[in-house]
Formats: C-alpha cells, sequence, structure tokens
C-alpha cells in the first residue's frame, strides 16, 4: 500500500488553508471581473487533460492547477451581474454550510448514517412549508434540483391517481394501468416533459392546454376529465415570470383521481413576499409543488425540494425494503427520495434560512423583482420594446428584428459586463434577463444597464 505523506493532519489543515485563501479571491474578484469566461472548454479539456498519471501528485499541486486553470472557464454566475437563465448566486451561510458538509463528508441516506442529516432536514422542511404556505404535514424530498424534483412530485401522482381505479403501479407496473390524462399548459417547462418520458407516460401524450399572452395557462380551457389525469401547472413562466391561475384551476379540477401538480423552480419562492406573491394565491390547494433552492434561495448548486401534500403518497412511491435497513422510528430520509446515497444538501437549505430569516427571505425576492422592474424601465425609456408584464424577477426585451436582437445578445455576452441569454418569445427573438441574485445591488443593475444600452446604441449606428 502506498501512504500518501501528505494526507497527514497537519498537511490537511494547510491544504484548506490554501483552499481558503483562493476561494476567497475567487469571491472577491466577482463585483469587478467579466462574466464571460476566459476560456472555452476544449482549451480547459487540453490543459487539463494530460495523460493518466502513474503517480500522484501532492494535493496543493492538484488544487493549483485546477485553480489557475480552471478559474479562466468559470462564468461568474455567483456575482451580482450574473442574469441569464434563473440562477442566484449562494448566500454566505449557505456557502459555509456546504463547505462544512463536504467536511463532515455524511451520507443522507438514513438517520443511521447521518443523525445531524436527518434533523436538519427535517427541520429545514419546516421551515420551507411555513415560508411557502404550505400544508404543514406535507412530505417532502431533498434532491438535485427541479427535474428530480418534478420526477419524485410527479412519481407520487402517478401512483395515487391509479390507486383510485385500483391499480399499484409500483406492484404491477404500467402494463395493465389505465391509460393517464395528461394536461400541461403549452408554455410549461421542457422539464416536466422529460419527466413524462421518465416515468412512462409519454413526452407526446400530453392535453396542451392555450395561454394568454403572458404564458398563463387558461382554466377555462381545461379539457373534460374522465379517469386518472395529471395536470401539470406553472409558477413562475421561465421567460415572462407569469403564474398560472392554479386556483382556478384547482377549483376546475375536483375528481379524487385527477392530480394537480406545481412546477414552482423559482417562482414558488415569491409566496415568501406578500408583494409579490399574491398571484401565487390558491396554489397550497395543489397536491405536489416542486422548487429549487439553487434558484431564489440562493444556495449553492444542486438543491432541489419536492413537496406532496399527501406525505404517504411520495413515501409509498420513494421507499425501498431490505433486511440491512434500520427499523423506521421517525422520518427516514431514505423512504423520500428517488437517490439512496447522497450529499446532505439540506445542510445549506437550513444555513440560508437561519441566516435570513422569514424577513430575509422575503427582501430578497423583492429586491430582485424591483431590480427587474428597473431593468424595464431603463430599456422602455432608451426605446427598446419590453414583451412581457414584468411581475417578478424576468424581463423579456427586443431591441428591433430578431437579427438586431440576436446581435446585441452576442455583444453583450462577449463584453462580459453582465451576461443575458436569448430566447424565443410570441414568435421573436429576445433577451431574456433574470434578477436572482442575493448579491446583485442597484449600482449593478445601472451599470448593466448603461452597459447594453451602449451596445444597442452601437448596433443601431451600425444598421443605421
Amino acid at each position: 500500500m502506498i501512504v500518501d505523506k501528505h494526507q497527514s493532519p497537519e498537511s490537511i489543515r494547510e491544504l484548506l488553508g490554501e483552499v481558503l485563501d483562493r476561494a476567497a479571491w475567487f469571491l472577491e474578484s466577482l463585483p469587478e471581473r467579466r462574466v464571460t469566461a476566459a476560456s472555452g472548454a476544449d482549451d480547459l479539456a487540453r490543459a487539463l487533460g494530460e495523460a493518466l498519471p502513474r503517480r500522484g501528485k501532492p494535493a496543493s499541486e492538484v488544487l493549483a492547477q485546477l485553480d489557475e486553470i480552471g478559474s479562466q472557464g468559470t462564468v461568474a454566475s455567483a456575482g451580482p451581474r450574473y442574469f441569464g437563465f434563473v440562477t442566484g448566486g449562494a448566500v454566505p451561510a449557505a456557502l459555509a454550510a456546504n463547505w462544512i458538509a463536504a467536511a463532515w463528508d455524511q451520507n443522507a441516506f438514513s438517520e443511521v448514517s447521518s443523525p445531524i442529516s436527518a434533523a436538519v432536514e427535517s427541520i429545514a422542511l419546516r421551515w420551507v412549508l411555513e415560508l411557502l404556505g404550505l400544508p404543514e404535514t406535507s412530505g417532502a424530498a431533498f434532491v438535485t434540483g427541479a427535474t428530480m424534483a418534478n420526477f419524485a412530485a410527479l412519481a407520487a401522482a402517478r401512483r395515487s391517481v391509479l390507486l383510485a381505479h385500483g391499480c399499484d403501479v409500483d406492484r404491477t407496473g404500467l402494463h395493465r394501468a389505465p391509460e393517464i390524462t395528461l394536461v400541461a399548459g403549452e408554455q410549461a417547462h421542457a422539464t416536466v416533459f422529460k419527466v413524462f418520458g421518465m416515468l412512462g407516460l409519454g413526452r407526446e401524450q400530453v392535453i396542451w392546454v392555450p395561454a394568454d399572452g403572458q404564458g398563463r395557462m387558461r382554466a377555462d380551457a381545461l379539457p373534460k376529465f374522465a379517469g386518472p389525469a395529471i395536470v401539470c401547472t406553472q409558477v413562475g413562466n421561465v421567460n415572462s415570470g407569469a403564474f398560472d391561475p392554479v386556483g382556478a384551476i384547482c377549483d376546475a379540477v375536483k375528481q379524487e383521481d385527477v392530480w394537480v401538480h406545481v412546477d414552482g423552480a423559482f417562482g414558488l419562492w415569491a409566496r415568501a413576499s406578500r408583494k409579490f406573491g399574491a398571484p401565487a394565491e390558491g396554489i397550497e390547494r395543489a397536491d405536489s409543488w416542486a422548487t429549487d433552492a439553487h434558484k431564489w434561495l440562493n444556495v449553492p448548486y444542486d438543491s432541489g425540494l419536492a413537496i406532496v401534500r399527501d406525505a404517504d403518497a411520495l413515501r409509498s412511491a420513494m421507499s425501498l425494503e431490505a433486511a440491512y435497513l434500520p427499523e423506521r422510528g421517525g422520518r427516514e430520509p431514505f423512504d423520500y427520495t428517488p437517490e439512496s446515497s447522497r450529499r446532505a444538501r439540506g445542510l445549506e437549505v437550513w444555513a440560508a434560512i437561519a441566516s435570513l430569516g422569514r424577513d430575509g427571505v422575503a427582501d430578497l425576492v423583492e429586491r430582485c423583482c424591483r431590480h427587474a422592474q428597473r431593468f424595464a424601465e431603463g430599456l422602455r425609456g432608451a426605446g427598446c420594446e419590453v414583451l412581457n408584464d414584468v411581475v417578478l424577477n424576468q424581463v423579456l426585451v427586443c431591441f428591433g428584428d430578431d437579427r438586431t436582437t440576436s446581435e446585441v445578445i452576442r455583444r453583450v455576452q462577449r463584453d462580459g459586463t453582465c451576461w443575458c441569454g436569448g430566447t424565443r418569445w410570441g414568435g421573436r427573438t429576445a433577451m431574456h434577463i433574470s434578477v436572482s441574485s442575493w448579491a446583485t445591488t442597484s449600482d449593478d443593475i445601472e451599470r448593466s444597464l448603461a452597459a447594453i444600452l451602449g451596445i444597442v446604441r452601437g448596433v443601431r449606428g451600425e444598421c443605421g
């Protein structure tokens, strides 16, 4: 056996001290660095992809190589001027919890494998349910993100609606099961259809419900239901930020074999704010909800939550049995998640909420929404066309025809002052601006606005 002399307690402390210095330098540089990465994936792969080493190197050399080369390939998405997709940074307490969780290296599988992980998950779940105004008896899975949160919740939905027709899908599968009617709005997120495929329900079996001009599913256009059905609603359209009228949809769906699910990857957190959560009234009447903590709660990746009103429905869909498993006492984490072995991501959720409190989470949501409104105001004032009602933290803007808008987006991303993505909305190319980070200040908005509008003037001048 080869003993690594660099793994003594003293050298580990020295190595972690070096990690601290390098990480602190990176974080401190975020407010002023270009948001775009300095190096592309191909160049990074060539620099780091040397031949498989026969003998290892000291950990400090490995760290130095990773940092000095790898940091050139990082996007400043943890910084204050990243407005692409819906990406928040990590609040300090959550980042610190992530580090200590990595040092603890806990398997959050069970109370036996990690009492602290099991305890913190229970507390974090209770806090999340209270923050979001969801039924306090709900069950939850701490998963990697909204895709797996939708998967876990919709697995519970599939089991429940089929049980109402005498079919236990977990025992007998879908072979003799009645067909489930799948319903989603025409602006539903792509991951919902991915999950339908993963669950064996079919990506192309969905009945599409028309949406209004802001992307909200029309409750008056729901189909008539006969037999088991799942209705997937959305809280926080990824482009416009709009909310489906979940309360009205629940009113229209009263059969016990119809399940209403809410995909609230980021928009669900608006419920923490009295001012911006009003459009989400009524969602507490749904049967399940999916959200990302790494979006608007601003914890490190990867962290999602599946929440199901009937905790036993989630537990029955996700639980497993084996002779080596501990006897159940209280809540056993492995009974609620698709994964068995997993990291203790509940620690970061707990730390974020503990450090922010109810008022801090509300302030984070409201500050991002105010920043989005300022973006929209500044862009409109300069003659740009804002396409959506800015009801949350999302802004869609055009700068003329599709070609002009695409060129503005390309130059904004290349410039690096801020980063905004492109999308299609209403048949047009648009810039998508998402304000989701705790670190974003009013100065960052003004600086980004100035950079964008400078680029717009340049592009328009060339097109003259």
